[in-house]
């Protein structure tokens, strides 16, 4: 039987020392319109949480867990292959547009041909207008070695069951300036500054 969000709420407190308040994410719930269908677009891995979240509105999810593929899409230099292989790990494009894509910490993984690749490749499945969140390691200058997995409490809190992983990388810090560089066809929403060194972004397609 599913454990209600409420009843693990501290249970996951206790089993993770820090919780992220990542106001834009909650304000992406809260903005969901309750009355017309939405679908979402998750690159971390499938999470109870998460999908009991989106549960609650008229939504699709799609759960595409890239998280592994990180060193092959970063290892491709040929542009033409690097399209192909992200064409091959995302939803086959041309189906019902994405309205969120839900990014997590994962683009601070990608090299910048391979970010560039991903998220034309998800510009492909998104509506005009849809929005992507993500959480970009700013001022560290090292971040965990895999991408975290992030699960949302109830109220909209995160929590990287990840924290615990060991060994860590150089992060490549990206600046706004880089973001747009690599994501053209995306703006800056906005960006806030978080508790734990990260910057949380709401990119508009």
């Amino acid at each position: 039987m599913l454990e209600p969000l409420g009843a693990a709420t501290a249970r996951a407190e206790l089993d993770v020392p820090a919780t992220l308040h990542a106001p834009l994410f909650r304000s992406c719930i809260e903005s969901i319109d309750e009355s017309r269908r939405i679908v979402v677009l998750d690159l971390g891995a499938a999470q109870t949480r998460t999908i009991e979240l989106f549960g609650g509105f008229r939504c699709r999810m799609e759960i595409v867990d890239i998280a592994d593929s990180v060193e092959a899409l970063n290892a491709e230099r040929e542009p033409a292959a690097l399209g192909s292989l992200v064409e091959s790990l995302l939803p086959k494009a041309g189906g019902e547009p994405l309205d969120l894509v839900l990014c997590w910490d994962l683009l601070n993984y990608f090299a910048r041909p391979a970010l560039t690749a991903v998220m034309a490749g998800i510009a492909k499945r998104t509506r005009r207008g849809a929005l992507a969140h993500g959480l970009i390691v700013y001022l560290e200058s090292r971040m965990p070695a895999r991408p975290g997995c992030y699960v949302p409490l109830e109220d909209y809190r995160l929590v990287n069951l990840n924290r615990g992983a060991r060994g860590d990388r150089a992060a490549p810090r990206y600046s706004p300036e880089d973001l747009k560089r690599c994501m053209p066809d995306f703006s800056i929403e906005r960006g806030r500054l978080l508790a734990n060194g990260m910057q949380e972004f709401l990119f508009r397609r």
